[in-house]
């Protein structure tokens, strides 16, 4: 069986992907045709339900609930990860608060948007930005200020660039739960037993990315050619963790907790469907 398949460019992704997508591993029959994007054209194209089974921010989840459910393998999630709101000059939260402030953002539904929406109510002046532009955009005064993800974490700082609040800190200070920042969905239209294939191929890879650390390397660095192999590692080893074999009932319970605090601040619809997989 033939199903589409879409993720990101970016290390965590190619990592935990590459063994599915290459034959490493059992795949129980399934095919996949790849197609690579942005986290936020990727949540986009998960609103229309193009794809069988698709990476996506879980803030987006929430708007595509109905089409898709999701995998306990797959998932960004977990502590000290969160995005950064970061600046050219030092800045107070107290200025962010105020609402005034141009801010650069990687997608309007990106967990990330969601975060600063949750610490900042007031901070609606942004722009939507293509997540690798965003630090230069901040460092030739378009923006004030950029809400930075992905690999941008361990290169702002190089740049000269100053870290006004760790998103991902203000989470976990806020609920002490860990940080659901995107996951794996396969959609409610395939068959519950393809599904339930997708999630052990889903795992099976991720398990053998963690058993074979170097196998993954030719596909991750041939998506990550500016990018040192080091920050590619610090990458993946941010990203990629235990909540990424399954999610487990810790992890469930984040996902959870981020759905609730969003309902609560008006910022997603409800969702009525059942998210997990086999619950």
């Amino acid at each position: 069986m033939r199903l589409t398949l879409a993720f990101s460019p970016c290390p965590n992704d190619c990592f935990m992907f590459d063994a599915m997508v290459h034959g490493r591993i059992d795949v129980e029959g399934l095919e996949f045709e790849v197609r690579l994007a942005d986290i936020e054209a990727l949540n986009t194209t998960a609103f229309a339900g193009a794809v069988d089974v698709t990476k996506l921010s879980f803030h987006a989840y929430a708007y595509c609930a109905e089409r898709y459910v999701l995998l306990d393998a797959g998932s960004a999630l977990g502590r000290n990860c969160g995005p950064l709101l970061i600046s050219k000059r030092a800045i107070a939260r107290e200025e962010v608060a105020a609402g005034a402030l141009r801010i650069a953002i990687p997608g309007k539904y990106t967990t990330a948007r969601f975060l600063l929406g949750l610490a900042f109510p007031a901070a609606r002046n942004t722009t939507e930005v293509l997540f690798s532009d965003i630090e230069g955009r901040v460092i030739d005064g378009t923006f004030d200020a950029g809400l930075i993800i992905h690999e941008n974490r361990f290169t702002y700082q190089a740049k000269g660039l100053k870290k006004i609040i760790d998103l991902g800190e203000y989470w976990e200070g806020e609920t002490a739960a860990a940080l659901p920042l995107g996951g794996i969905v396969v959609s409610r239209r395939l068959p519950v037993d393809v599904q339930q294939r997708v999630n052990r191929v889903m795992r099976r890879s991720v398990e053998y990315a963690f058993a074979h650390r170097a196998a993954s390397l030719p596909f991750v660095r041939a998506h990550a050619q500016e990018m040192s192999e080091e920050v590619m590692y610090q990458h993946i080893d941010l990203y990629v963790n235990e909540y990424s074999v399954d999610l487990g009932e810790e992890g469930r319970r984040a996902v959870e907790t981020l759905f609730a605090r969003a309902r609560t601040s008006g910022v997603i619809p409800a969702v009525t469907d059942e998210i997990f997989l086999g619950a």
